[in-house]
């Protein structure tokens, strides 16, 4: 059972084992939607199933069932485990998200799977770079399509914040907010993607760029811990709740806290892009 990463040596074992594992190839480019389903056309490890942020990761700007708002609200949990079964996915396999963009966008399915009550997913490390430096194979094309089966919601394993109880506790030692952007967004000297451009009051700034080595693999767990605790002080790790501008990147940091033995932290989905909607709420930059 992998629960955090998976290297490409241990995926290629793992499908030669004939284990029930599900491969999901979440490929994106956030200013070209379309890149990634190009990407995912042209090359990806075999038999991986397309999942894309928008389409699948997100619910649609019209749905009535969101669980969050922002520019990449998270569809229900209800909704979340039907497309689940649609693909063929199941409570018994085990599930290997990745990427070539960093690991960005994967994350946002590992925290969904663990949010649905599955805990056995984990994030190829290194994305589809590792897996061609390891020799992995690839194939073009679309995957053949599995037989629907039945994904059963239990507990959540992650915890969901709404903006209500971030803005609740600005400012008191029960919450510790993180944010996962570039550092010139989260002070407010650019914002390409949202209206308004600074960040949540009292919120702490980590790109999640910061959490990865010069071959684009996490950081060693000694080492990520060093850099978290030096970033909270004397703040609580339990007490972090994440956010970025949507509530992808973010989850980079959750998986990068729980390596690191932090614990698995919360997430506030709705993040910057839903806070800064309503222009009654607090704004902070530099």
């Amino acid at each position: 059972m992998y629960t955090t990463l998976i290297s490409a040596g241990q995926l290629g074992e793992l499908q030669r084992s004939g284990q029930r594992c599900m491969v999901f190839d979440c490929s994106f480019e956030l200013t070209q939607p379309g890149v990634g389903d190009q990407q995912y056309a042209q090359s990806h490890i075999p038999a991986a199933v397309r999942a894309d942020l928008d389409r699948h990761l997100s619910a649609s700007k019209t749905a009535r069932d969101t669980a969050s708002g922002g520019r990449h609200p998270l569809p229900s949990r209800e909704s979340f485990a039907t497309w689940l079964g649609s693909i063929g996915f199941d409570n018994a396999a085990q599930a290997v998200v990745y990427d070539r963009q960093g690991s960005v966008y994967c994350g946002r399915l590992w925290w969904m799977l663990k949010w649905a009550g599955h805990e056995n997913v984990a994030v190829l490390d290194g994305g589809l770079q590792a897996w061609l430096a390891a020799g992995g194979a690839l194939e073009s094309g679309v995957a053949a399509a599995r037989a629907a089966s039945t994904f059963t919601l239990s507990e959540a394993r992650t915890t969901l914040v709404n903006t209500e109880t971030v803005a609740r506790n600005l400012g008191r030692p029960s919450q510790s907010l993180i944010d996962a952007r570039g550092l010139a967004r989260f002070k407010g000297e650019t914002e390409p993607l949202d209206p308004i451009a600074g960040h949540i009051p009292g919120a702490l700034n980590r790109p999640f760029g910061l959490n990865f080595d010069a071959e684009g693999k996490f950081k060693p767990a000694s080492q990520l811990r060093v850099e978290f605790e030096a970033l909270l002080g004397r703040r609580d790790a339990a007490t972090v709740v994440h956010q970025c501008g949507s509530g992808v990147s973010a989850a980079t940091n959750i998986i990068a806290m729980e390596l690191a033995g932090l614990g698995r932290t919360a997430l506030y989905a709705g993040s910057w892009s839903e806070w800064c909607s309503d222009s009654r709420r607090p704004v902070a930059q530099g």
